[in-house]
């Protein structure tokens, strides 16, 4: 039997609070949610603090969604840490955010293991700083037995690279025997993705109020269904989070069919 987050533990929640709880998990939750966490920034200016505050703010944030997906039952958590295009910020702050997954790892990782989260991550590794790929390595070796809740890390991370990728992949395979390509057709394709064993999003969230996907997820996306909130992301609480699912929950998938 697995163990289950308690998304509570340092809180004392209303009892509509616990009543929206279960009676999310009576209906279908989705099995993969994504988060673009956006606004941290923005958040950090408000209260006249340097933007790094705001990174650090939304790292705590991460822990008590994480929590949160647990309890509910959803099976892959992708949030999106660190895009291709983030290199560009001013290097104090890049230098900030490369520290994060240690600090978030170092501090969260017993808890992980202990609640039988799997840490993932998906994003070209080679190019992160040392010790940011030695603790999201010691994270993912360590939880790689675990067989409940996947928490993704979308790190060093871009949409239209990992596309492009995935096509010299497969011309390679073709040019090698290794495939016919008579048979490449979607499913295919989305084996050559870094999602490939995730499959794909079921709900996207994107806080801040920005309405636009930044390069993320392009094509595992094409079916997903969108929710987006002024709120930032520090701010975003398991309220917000409920009423994402909850809106995910009243709407009707139909796929391109009727």
């Amino acid at each position: 039997m697995l163990n289950k987050i308690n998304p509570w533990k340092n809180n004392n929640p209303s009892s509509s609070l616990r009543e929206r709880i279960h009676e999310i998990k009576e209906h279908e939750v989705p099995g993969h949610v994504a988060i673009i966490m956006d606004g941290n920034g923005r958040w950090a200016k408000k209260r006249a603090l340097p933007r790094v505050a705001g990174h650090h703010e939304g790292m705590k944030v991460v822990k008590k969604i994480t929590r949160l997906a647990n309890e509910l039952g959803i099976k892959t958590l992708t949030v999106y840490a660190f895009s291709t295009e983030n290199w560009k910020r001013p290097k104090m702050e890049v230098d900030f955010l490369m520290k994060l997954p240690e600090e978030f790892l170092g501090t969260y990782l017993p808890e992980l293991i202990e609640e039988n989260v799997r840490v993932d991550m998906m994003g070209y590794m080679d190019k992160l700083p040392e010790h940011t790929k030695k603790a999201v390595g010691k994270a993912m070796e360590d939880t790689r037995e675990n067989t409940g809740l996947t928490l993704n890390f979308a790190l060093n991370y871009g949409s239209r690279a990992e596309i492009i990728e995935g096509v010299k992949q497969v011309l390679n395979d073709i040019k090698n025997g290794i495939i016919n390509e008579n048979e490449i057709d979607e499913e295919v394709f989305s084996s050559y993705l870094m999602t490939r064993n995730l499959g794909d999003p079921d709900l996207l969230i994107r806080t801040s109020g920005e309405i636009r996907l930044s390069n993320f997820m392009l094509w595992q996306l094409a079916y997903t269904e969108f929710w987006f909130t002024e709120v930032l992301w520090p701010d975003f609480n398991e309220e917000h989070f409920l009423e994402a699912i909850e809106a995910f929950q009243g709407r009707q998938r139909r796929f391109g069919g009727v």
